[in-house]
């Protein structure tokens, strides 16, 4: 057991702030503004994108459920839209809110994009 242990390294995830920095500065790079509208915990807040598609409407993408990982990856975060659709921005907001009335550790980011360029690694369904 403890052989098994010792050859398959656990591998830690990124702590939230530097997940979100890095994410930024991803977006950056193809002139994707961003921002980080909520900071959630330093360690391990959950972390919720809203990409504006700068015509009253948004895409959110929430943490994918646990059952979306396997076990060669379980550092990786990764993602699902809340809808399938775009969403009025009003109603994002509507969801963000009640997230962090339920998780106030949790991140909120905010990226405008027209093209609805995410940049997120998406949940196999």
């Amino acid at each position: 057991m403890l052989l098994a242990a010792l050859a398959y390294p656990a591998r830690m995830r990124l702590k939230s702030s530097i997940w979100v920095s890095a994410y930024l500065r991803r977006c950056q790079t193809d002139g994707v503004f961003g921002a980080v509208r909520h900071r959630g915990a330093e360690e391990a807040g959950a972390v919720f994108v809203k990409v504006s598609l700068l015509d009253g409407n948004a895409m959110l993408y929430v943490p994918a459920p646990q059952t979306s990982y396997d076990d060669g990856r379980p550092a990786d975060r990764f993602f699902v839209p809340a809808a399938p659709q775009p969403m009025p921005e009003s109603a994002v907001e509507e969801r963000l809110a009640k997230e962090l009335r339920f998780d106030p550790d949790a991140w909120i980011v905010e990226t405008e994009d027209r093209a609805g360029r995410h940049f997120l690694d998406l949940a196999r369904t």
